[in-house]
């Protein structure tokens, strides 16, 4: 779990600086981001925002699927999703000597606004893309583009409904 949540902030062979399970996890999330970046229906979500939002298409549908999952979190777990999140926090803190510089940023602000129960909404998801807007250098409109997800809610939920099952397979194949 810790690898796959600082997978982005670890850059190349830097992996290896880190223990077996937590470079596994690392592995993990780049194997789930080049399937999913690859994936003919995560094409489908990404052509429908690709005229408005370029390159960071990609960002806001992995968003958008990140609510879709905590929306309905109880079809893919037993635990309920405040638990997990509660669980997840815990085991992020109890790791915190392994987390990167940007990780140590941010964590604080995602437990006390506990980001992982609110993507289940979309004020939630929409909170989470204003922010990221704000972070990235270039205009990007993403604090826009929790419209779109409201406007085409049910194609992006299809898509999703499709789309996930795979992926669960992918990553129980991995290695």
């Amino acid at each position: 779990m810790v690898g796959n949540f600082i997978a982005d902030f670890v850059k190349g062979r830097k992996k290896f600086d880190y223990p077996d399970g937590i470079r596994k996890g690392i592995e993990l999330h780049r194997q789930i981001d080049d399937y999913t970046d690859h994936h003919p229906i995560t094409s489908l979500s990404k052509d429908r925002l690709r005229p408005k939002y370029s390159k960071y298409s990609g960002v806001i549908v992995d968003i958008y699927y990140d609510h879709f999952l905590a929306h309905n979190f109880s079809r893919y777990s037993e635990i309920p999703l405040v638990e997990y999140s509660a669980q997840t926090y815990k085991i992020l803190n109890e790791y915190s000597e392994f987390l990167p510089e940007g990780v140590h940023y941010f964590l604080p602000f995602m437990i006390e606004r506990n980001w992982l129960l609110n993507y289940a909404s979309i004020e939630g998801i929409g909170r989470a893309l204003s922010g990221l807007s704000k972070r990235v250098s270039f205009e990007n409109k993403m604090d826009e583009s929790v419209a779109d997800l409201r406007e085409h809610y049910q194609a992006f939920e299809n898509e999703f409904n499709l789309f996930f099952p795979e992926l669960i397979t992918f990553a129980q194949s991995f290695s």
